[in-house]
């Protein structure tokens, strides 16, 4: 039997849990699904990542509505990606935050990148009806910007390319938390398709730096203390790296796109194979880290119709 196309297998309900991850500021999850960050202010409440349909944005709300009933003031995307940014119109914000990279990559690629999510995440656009359209910024940022929610400060900036060339990071100074978006992960794949493999590991290096005592991660649990966070920042570039260095191999010997596959399954199944989304992210991955290592550095744009060429080249 022919494998299920990234997660379109995957339409089993996840459990939601929402973790405190540090005073007025909380984690949405939901076993390796995409999170998202609430911050709550004085006077009104930030949130981080949309989700990837409003249906799904009306579960977070829910969740912030049984810790307070301040207005939803901000709204920050990590980086462009549907799964992210689509769910966007359900919360009403007055201001929509991106980097000025990821608001261009918007523009250059948003369409491609619904259209080639859809396909693979199908249980993610389950009510796409409601979805208005592509979700554009209000505001955008250089290198940082800082927003007061009342006295309570969010910074919000680029530290280093990674999972995109866009992404930004959000840090609450007074609890010393930072929501990372998808450079961190916890036992969840990355998912490396638009990635930027040699910039990773330097990013999350940025990250520790700021010695968090908390971070809510792109996918996967909370991580609630040092150590926890130590460990994700470990793992995520153990991921990251062990994709990429065979991959580099077989390219500098002068190898096929399938080799480069094989090469990563040795190196990554026996370590990652029980990560959510491992599968689904694999064939991504490895098409990005092979161009990459071909000296390619603008990510190529993903399509549906590239997507499905691109897997059934690499599960045949």
């Amino acid at each position: 039997m022919a494998k299920a196309f990234a997660s379109a297998g995957d339409m089993a309900d996840k459990k939601i849990s929402f973790t405190e991850v540090g005073e007025g500021l909380y984690a949405f999850t939901a076993e390796g699904d995409p999170n998202t960050g609430v911050i709550i202010g004085d006077e009104s409440v930030m949130i981080v990542e949309a989700q990837a349909t409003p249906r799904l944005a009306r579960m977070v709300i829910e969740k912030v509505r049984e810790v307070t009933d301040k207005p939803i003031s901000h709204l920050v995307m990590t980086h462009y990606h549907a799964v992210r940014v689509l769910g966007a119109s359900a919360y009403g914000a007055r201001e929509v935050i991106m980097s000025d990279v990821a608001a261009a990559m918007v523009e250059e690629r948003g369409q491609e990148d619904w259209e080639s999510e859809f396909d693979r995440f199908p249980r993610l656009f389950q009510g796409h009806e409601e979805i208005p359209g592509l979700t554009r910024p209000t505001t955008t940022f250089s290198e940082s910007m800082t927003v007061y929610l009342g006295k309570r400060r969010v910074d919000i900036m680029k530290l280093g390319r990674a999972h995109t060339a866009g992404d930004a990071v959000i840090w609450v100074p007074d609890q010393e938390v930072m929501f990372t978006g998808d450079i961190v992960e916890y036992h969840s794949a990355c998912y490396c398709g638009d990635g930027h493999f040699a910039d990773w590991e330097d990013t999350l290096m940025n990250i520790a730096a700021f010695e968090p005592k908390a971070i809510a991660p792109g996918r996967g649990d909370a991580l609630v203390g040092e150590e926890m966070v130590a460990k994700a920042i470990a793992a995520t570039a153990d991921f990251v790296n062990s994709t990429y260095k065979p991959i580099a191999k077989v390219v500098a010997r002068g190898g096929t796109l399938k080799e480069a596959w094989d090469a990563c399954r040795a190196e990554c199944d026996p370590k990652f194979s029980d990560y959510a989304i491992y599968e689904h992210c694999l064939p991504f991955n490895v098409a990005r880290a092979y161009d990459e290592a071909r000296g390619i550095d603008t990510p190529r744009v993903w399509t549906a119709a590239r997507d499905k060429d691109m897997w059934n080249q690499l599960q045949g």
